[in-house]
């Protein structure tokens, strides 16, 4: 009989994002396969190190012993081959995560199998796959920073932080920003508070945290799974952010309306076990503080093409 992960939270996570495979990703750069499954075997009872979303998706997993049912699936997808990968499955039960799913698809893109597995969230150190994730809209994809060199998660608590505009909402605000300057963004977004922001990649994402939310028995304000908002936006357009959320029934825990100040000392306050951004100029100063990861602009977006013109121009 089918599983439904309506009401479950569904995670897939690539091994470099979850484990620190580095030394060994070079060692496939410069030696090839055969030197890689050289190196893997004889460390294969080696423990690997932890990534960038280690913490994440440990805590993740630790919620299900606070809901009255299964809330949360972490599926780990890796290029590696059923051989290649056993250091891998080692390191999870080392690790004492309860991970059952597991695809080893044996040098084959992962971004296929999305669909397949359910995934609601898809974090990867592969650029390439991250892409091809957000260009279906099969779900929301990032693609993982380096993790912060000290990072401690604060206490037990799931801290997951959103920037706004082209991540939880579409680009065409921040694209309105970018063509026609801050006053006629303020202008716009202040006149049409009342109308919903459109969907970005990550609002389903935010409504299935929300949702299952639910399955835990504390008030919403005392959950073990904290949700904040870390956006650029500033008063007269951040009324149109709250009323949208409450429109899609939403409950955010925390909103930071920055105006252009920098986002890394708002985020290690949080304490956030990752923050989701789309600018690197955002994401290279988060990622020291907290692991971060970049979610890239749909192919075709005007905003892709100005991003692209901007890296020529540089």
């Amino acid at each position: 009989m089918p599983v439904d992960f309506s009401d479950i939270l569904v995670v897939g996570v690539s091994s470099r994002a979850l484990f620190d495979l580095e030394k060994e990703n070079e060692i496939f750069d410069s030696e090839g396969i055969e030197g890689f499954r050289k190196f893997q075997q004889e460390n294969e009872n080696e423990p690997l190190g932890q990534g960038t979303a280690f913490y994440l998706v440990k805590s993740l997993l630790e919620l299900n012993n606070q809901a009255d049912k299964r809330i949360v699936e972490v599926v780990v997808m890796s290029r590696n081959s059923p051989e290649t990968g056993v250091r891998m499955l080692n390191s999870i039960k080392n690790q004492n995560l309860d991970i059952t799913r597991v695809a080893l698809s044996g040098g084959e893109p992962l971004a296929s199998y999305i669909d397949a597995f359910d995934v609601d969230l898809f974090l990867s150190k592969d650029s390439i796959d991250v892409q091809t994730v957000i260009d279906s809209k099969t779900c929301a994809a990032a693609t993982l920073y380096a993790p912060p060199t000290e990072f401690n998660p604060k206490d037990n608590r799931v801290k997951i932080a959103f920037d706004a505009d082209a991540v939880l909402f579409s680009d065409e605000s921040e694209l309105r920003y970018k063509r026609e300057g801050m006053e006629a963004f303020h202008k716009y977004e202040s006149e049409h508070e009342d109308e919903q922001l459109k969907e970005g990649p990550f609002a389903n994402l935010l409504i299935k945290l929300s949702k299952i939310q639910e399955h835990i028995p504390t008030r919403i304000e005392l959950s073990p799974l904290r949700l904040s908002i870390v956006t650029a936006r500033n008063a007269p357009s951040h009324m149109r952010v709250i009323k949208t959320l409450r429109k899609w029934g939403v409950y955010v825990d925390e909103a930071y309306f920055l105006g252009g100040l920098s986002k890394d000392k708002v985020l290690k306050a949080f304490g956030a076990h990752i923050f989701f951004d789309d600018q690197d100029t955002h994401l290279e100063s988060s990622s020291k503080v907290v692991p971060s990861g970049k979610v890239p602009y749909d192919s075709k977006s005007e905003l892709t093409k100005i991003e692209h013109k901007n890296k020529k121009n540089n």
